[in-house]
């Protein structure tokens, strides 16, 4: 289910800006339908992985097949709806020892370019902001498939990883493992053209 980015930057769960003055078709990113995911998994003091997700977020993106380099995305994540089937940890988790989501209740991801690879594969670069810091992140990403859904719509899907340093925003792991200090996050939506 997790795919390790060979590039280590940075949630999501992901964003595509447009660039040039090509105008791609928009999509509304489908989290109601619960067709999107913004998970994550990190080390437990080098023994097992710790594996969540944020279940309350909302974005948009455009693409065009014929026109990827003017493809974006935008998302927002509600930091509190931070879910690893533990609700004490959770409750940690979300304190000020780590994301203070009373003081950073949301986090954003703004594309600022995407560059095409192979067929159906790029590398889509932006701004992630976390805990009220901002870092510039690169994110592969693959299509999964677009087409008609049987409700008269037309659909396309997404996927990607990065690797996060929890130190680039302000999160001090410094007393925990080494393995603990780095998230890797995985992103994948659905969209629907609007």
């Amino acid at each position: 289910m997790f795919k390790k980015s060979a590039i280590a930057a940075a949630l999501s769960a992901t964003a595509l800006m447009g660039v040039g003055q090509a105008q791609a078709a928009d999509y509304t990113i489908d989290s109601e339908g619960q067709h999107a995911f913004i998970q994550f998994k990190i080390s437990h003091l080098g023994y097992s992985y710790i594996l969540g997700s944020f279940e309350e977020f909302n974005g948009s993106f455009q693409y065009d097949p014929e026109q990827l380099e003017a493809s974006s995305v935008r998302l927002e994540v509600q930091v509190d709806s931070l879910n690893t089937n533990h609700a004490e940890r959770d409750k940690h988790i979300k304190s000020d020892d780590f994301l203070n989501v009373g003081e950073y209740p949301t986090a954003t991801f703004s594309s600022t370019g995407f560059e095409p690879g192979g067929e159906g594969e790029g590398v889509l670069t932006g701004e992630l902001t976390l805990h009220g810091e901002t870092q510039q992140i690169e994110m592969p990403v693959t299509l999964l498939g677009e087409g008609e859904d049987p409700w008269g719509g037309y659909r396309a899907g997404f996927e990607g990883s990065t690797t996060l340093a929890l130190a680039d925003y302000g999160i001090d792991m410094s007393n925990f493992p080494e393995p603990m200090r780095e998230l890797e996050l995985y992103v994948t939506f659905e969209g629907v053209r609007q």
